[in-house]
């Protein structure tokens, strides 16, 4: 079965530790599972009056990317004890259509921080803001890598434990996906 997910990273900065932990990804994933990265940081901030004449191009691309996808994952840093703008920005965006594809989609969360938490906090504002989109959340052990800055080189995730737990997590999530049929 082929599975088109949607990955959203929640950090504008290009060389950042949550974009470079996205990035490895689709080497991780299971066979027949394809991640591409959507764009978020041209996403004006989320404005009812906007909508006036229907929703602008770039957050309608993004949902109908969404709503086309078979699943999705949001990988964000931790800011301030929670989640960063640009990624709620983009939540908001699509929760707010009226196809509503945000529900039922299974969505895998990962958050990282070059502390010992990580990111925790941010990953369960995130499921909070995406239970109630009706997002099909993937539970058990959180993805949430700490120390993540001794975990990457070159770009991509190095270590071997780390990489090892993200493949099972999209193991769970090509599981997720199979269920639904």
């Amino acid at each position: 079965m082929r599975m088109k997910i949607v990955g959203l990273i929640g950090s504008l900065r290009a060389g950042s530790l949550t974009r470079q932990i996205m990035e490895t990804l689709p080497e991780l994933a299971p066979d027949g599972m394809e991640i591409t990265m959507a764009q978020i940081d041209h996403l004006p901030f989320y404005n009812e009056d906007l909508k006036a004449d229907g929703t602008p191009e770039d957050p309608r691309r993004l949902a109908d990317a969404i709503a086309a996808a078979d699943g999705l994952i949001v990988g964000s840093p931790e800011y301030n004890r929670s989640t960063p703008a640009v990624i709620k920005n983009a939540i908001d965006w699509v929760s707010k259509e009226p196809d509503r594809p945000l529900s039922g989609k299974p969505t895998l969360i990962a958050t990282q921080s070059p502390g010992a938490l990580g990111g925790i906090l941010s990953n369960y504002h995130l499921r909070q803001v995406l239970s109630v989109t009706g997002a099909e959340l993937i539970t058990g052990p959180e993805i949430a890598i700490i120390r993540s800055g001794e975990k990457v080189e070159t770009g991509k995730i190095v270590d071997a434990d780390t990489r090892d737990f993200l493949a099972g997590q999209l193991e769970r999530l090509a599981e997720a996906i199979r269920r639904k049929g």
